[in-house]
């Protein structure tokens, strides 16, 4: 952009898709839990009564939205990437495959074995339909691919809310 031209940096851009799962010591823990991957798991901890899906006439193949799942050890590699390589412009990072809502609370029942009860809900405005990255940029340009596949992400979730259901703590 201007600033950038105007002090002669060269900036890194990313835009995230959906960043979801955890490392053993970092997780999700924000105090009104929007994400769809903790707020399942919520409900599978017992802190919540349900999950709300919104949306179940969508124009897909199960009529719930689709997103674009992306491990935040993925994310991490790219920008350790980004660092030491000599990149500018704008990324699209996400894995390039889209997960329905009813998949992703399917994954979370098989991995924390818990039934997951579900409140189905009118669309929310402005959601789309379908939200899936194109990352054929970053892997060109800084040989990035991610490696974490959606069982894997709600996994490391899992793991992380189970060791921490309170979050960090106040």
């Amino acid at each position: 952009g201007c600033f950038a031209r105007a002090h002669g940096i060269d900036p890194v851009i990313f835009r995230y898709f959906n960043a979801a799962g955890a490392s053993e010591h970092f997780g999700e823990d924000h105090r009104v839990e929007t994400h769809l991957i903790p707020n399942i798991l919520s409900v599978a901890l017992g802190r919540k009564e349900r999950v709300e899906v919104f949306g179940t006439d969508y124009n897909t193949a199960d009529g719930s939205a689709v997103r674009d799942y992306v491990h935040v050890g993925d994310l991490a590699e790219v920008h350790r990437r980004a660092v030491e390589g000599e990149v500018t412009g704008a990324f699209n990072l996400g894995t390039g495959k889209g997960h329905s809502v009813w998949e992703v609370i399917e994954v979370c029942r098989e991995v924390t074995g818990h039934d997951i009860p579900v409140k189905e809900c009118p669309r929310r405005q402005g959601d789309p339909p379908v939200l899936v990255a194109s990352n054929e940029k970053a892997a060109s340009a800084l040989g990035w691919r991610p490696v974490t596949d959606l069982r894997d992400i709600v996994t490391s979730a899992w793991e992380w809310h189970r060791g921490n259901p309170h979050g960090y703590g106040d």
